[in-house]
Parts: structure tokens; C-alpha cells; sequence
């Protein structure tokens, strides 16, 4: 098999820059200077190159990419890395580690992009860099995140955060909320659909057939038969309940403080936390490094760093790619097992014609 065949059997990912003042520039130039990740699929990097370059030089890498303009995009490129440059925009001189307009203008192009790319097939997923909330603001993005703008952009019903590291896969019911104003949009619907989107998830992109699902209290002790809150009785139970009338094996509420703990021997394939913190201090504490941000509930993979810009090291050669690297990782083996599904059922639905 020739070198460009081999390649043309690889998936595509794209790897989306994030804010180009943060750390996103460096952390995908070393998470792809590995061969090991370069051996997985071929990448489309969107983003700006001279920002890349620096990162590369800053790092002692030599550029290992090919240039490409960000309206042309194609599946049909001859090299494993291709940098798809916005080289319209003026970065370089904007030197500022810091929030700002036009670093939020930027990293909103990037996403809006490679998600029309994946819905359009040109790539087979995404991998989303840093992206600073502040400066999304500062651009006058109505979206506080990630999670929020491609759902709304895939048209996506419903969706949700799943966040794998360490022992843990754990599903958000709440993500970007205050726990003052959750009370106000606390529902059964808001608990049964990451349920039902972790046990479509689970089967989907990691091919577990069955998934067993543990669902986290909101309250201390679960509510102690409502003395600290009836949230428990009144919205989780009846949400668990539905699951499993619907064919999901889903069991609680069980208390938070001590439900990761008795998680951490498999017995479970995920976990749905009740709002942010909860479900994302056992994930960091365990896997601070290496813990992965999927999007759940969408038509196209999507997988994204756990950490944010940390501009206060950014063009300092000081970031670690091993999330990065995971991120990559992750997206590639969920386009290997959706393949595998598809293929499946294909070969089920021939059998069933003859």
C-alpha cells in the first residue's frame, strides 16, 4: 500500500486553535509533534500559522505542517497535518498574553468552522482548544462556552458535558450555572436527558452494550428523606424512574461524598453530577492532566482539553500537551468505534435482506 493510500484510510480530525493568546498554539503543536499521534489519523489544525510557527520554534520543533487558506478545505490533502491559516487576521501584533476582542473574534471562527466542516463531512471530528470565556464576552458571543454554541449551531435538541479521566466517565446535568440560580431550573427533564445521553453516549461512541449508570444527589446524604432538601424525592427519583422505564440501568440517588468513591472499582460506566464542581473535582484530583471534555447528544464528534488559556504562562514553553494529547486520542478511538458500529449494522441489515 502506497504512503497516500495508507493516509486516505486515516481519519480526519480537526483541531480547533483556541484563544491564539493562551496555550492552545503550544500544546497542539507538541501533543502532534508526537508520532504516536500523528500515526492515529491526519489533522486539520484551524488556526493561524505564523502563531503555530512560533510555538514550534519556541518549543525547538521544526515545523512539521503544511499551509493551507481556511475557505479551501478538502478531505483529499496529501499530508498528515495541514494548518487550514486565517491569515487574514493581523495576531501578530497583538503580543498581549491576556483576554481580549480579538482573540475572542478569532476562536469563535475556528469552532464556527470546523463545525460546519464536520457537519459537512469534510472532517470526521473535533478537537477544540482553550478558549477564554472573557474573551468571547469582550467579542460579544452570546455563548458562555464551548458546549453551548456548537449545540446551537448542530441544532441539537438536547446535549450534555461528559468529562472521562481516571476511573470516571461523568455526565453534567448543570454546567455553566450558579447553584443560586439552579434552583430556579432544577426539573425532571434536566436530570433524565444527560441519562438518557450518557446511555445513547456509552453505547455509541465506546461500545458498551449495556451501560450501568449511577446518578449523583444533589443534596447532603441524599436529602435525608427530605430534613436537607427534597430535590431527591420530588425530581431525581422520578427522573431515574423514567430511565428505567425507557430500558436504562440507572440506580440512585446516592449520596455524592460517597458515590465516586465506590465508583472507582468500574462496578459503574458513568456517573451524572448534578451541577459543575461536583462531577469535576474527583475527575481533575484524579486525572488532572489527562481528563477529556466530549460533547454528548450532538451529530458530530467533538472532544476538547480540560484546562483553560492560562495566559499567564502562555509563550513561555511551560504548557503540558498530555491533555491535548488525550483529547486527540479520545477523538480517534470514538471515530474508530462509531466506524465499527456503522459497519455493524450495515452487515446486520444485509443479512436481514437475503
Amino acid at each position: 500500500m502506497t504512503r497516500n493510500n495508507q493516509l486516505s484510510d486515516k481519519p480526519i480530525i480537526g483541531v480547533t486553535l483556541g484563544d491564539p493568546a493562551g496555550i492552545g498554539p503550544e500544546v497542539i503543536v507538541k501533543a502532534l509533534a508526537e508520532s504516536e499521534v500523528r500515526r492515529r489519523a491526519r489533522f486539520i489544525i484551524y488556526g493561524l500559522n505564523e502563531v503555530l510557527a512560533y510555538a514550534a520554534d519556541m518549543a525547538e520543533l521544526d515545523v512539521f505542517w503544511w499551509r493551507a487558506q481556511h475557505e479551501k478545505i478538502t478531505r483529499a490533502y496529501p499530508q498528515s497535518v495541514v494548518v487550514a491559516d486565517y491569515d487574514e487576521i493581523n495576531w501578530l501584533s497583538n503580543s498581549t498574553k491576556e483576554a481580549g476582542k480579538l482573540g475572542g473574534e478569532a476562536s469563535l471562527r475556528f469552532v464556527h468552522d470546523a463545525v460546519e466542516d464536520a457537519r459537512k463531512g469534510k472532517i470526521d471530528a473535533i478537537v477544540t482548544g482553550p478558549i477564554s470565556k472573557e474573551s468571547w464576552k469582550l467579542a460579544g458571543s452570546k455563548f458562555p462556552g464551548h458546549t453551548e454554541m456548537i449545540t446551537r449551531q448542530c441544532h441539537a435538541k438536547r446535549s450534555a458535558m461528559m468529562f472521562a479521566g481516571g476511573p470516571f466517565r461523568v455526565v453534567l446535568a448543570t454546567i455553566h450555572e450558579s447553584l443560586f440560580g439552579l434552583r430556579h431550573r432544577f426539573t425532571i427533564g434536566r436530570i433524565f436527558n444527560p441519562i438518557d445521553l450518557a446511555h445513547d453516549a456509552l453505547r455509541e461512541w465506546f461500545g458498551i452494550e449495556k451501560p450501568k449508570l449511577a446518578v449523583a444527589a444533589l443534596n447532603p446524604h441524599a436529602g435525608e428523606e427530605g430534613q436537607f432538601g427534597d430535590e431527591e424525592k420530588r425530581i431525581i427519583s422520578p427522573a431515574i424512574l423514567m430511565a428505567q422505564e425507557a430500558g436504562i440501568e440507572a440506580a440512585g440517588p446516592f449520596p455524592a461524598d460517597t458515590l465516586f468513591y465506590k465508583a472507582l472499582d468500574g462496578h459503574y460506566d458513568a456517573i451524572i453530577a448534578m451541577y459543575h464542581d461536583q462531577g469535576l473535582i474527583p475527575v481533575k484530583m484524579l486525572a488532572f492532566e489527562k481528563a477529556v471534555n466530549m460533547t454528548i447528544g450532538l451529530p458530530i464528534i467533538r472532544t476538547s482539553v480540560d484546562h483553560g488559556t492560562a495566559f499567564d504562562i502562555a509563550g513561555r514553553n511551560r504548557a503540558n500537551p498530555q491533555n491535548m494529547m488525550a483529547a486527540i486520542h479520545m477523538a480517534c478511538d470514538i471515530v474508530e468505534v462509531v466506524k465499527k458500529q456503522k459497519h455493524k449494522t450495515k452487515a446486520h441489515n444485509r443479512i436481514n435482506k437475503k
